[in-house]
């Protein structure tokens, strides 16, 4: 969603609200400058989160080691007792 900084002004809360509930980052663009974006604490720290792996070269190569195990359907197996989280078993 867009709006301008006029309308951003005028209804900050109703704005504001908006993108934290429905997780949508807000484009405010501006009459005589860079627009800006609003975006929730939560999908902030999301974004900083995915940054960092996807910047993490050792996390990028163990991710492609696993993706290439489960398509070749190699991949790590759990025993029984491992999938039984609650101890139900």
């Amino acid at each position: 969603m867009t709006v301008s900084v006029n309308q951003f002004r005028a209804n900050l809360k109703q704005y504001v609200d908006h993108t934290i509930d429905a997780h949508e980052p807000l484009r405010v663009d501006r009459k005589n400058g860079e627009p800006f974006v609003v975006l929730s604490w939560e999908d902030y720290q999301r974004e900083q989160e995915t940054l960092y792996v996807l910047n993490n070269q050792n996390l990028m190569r163990q991710i492609e080691t696993s993706l290439e195990t489960f398509n070749r359907q190699k991949g790590y197996t759990p025993t029984a007792e491992e999938l039984d989280l609650d101890g139900d078993a």
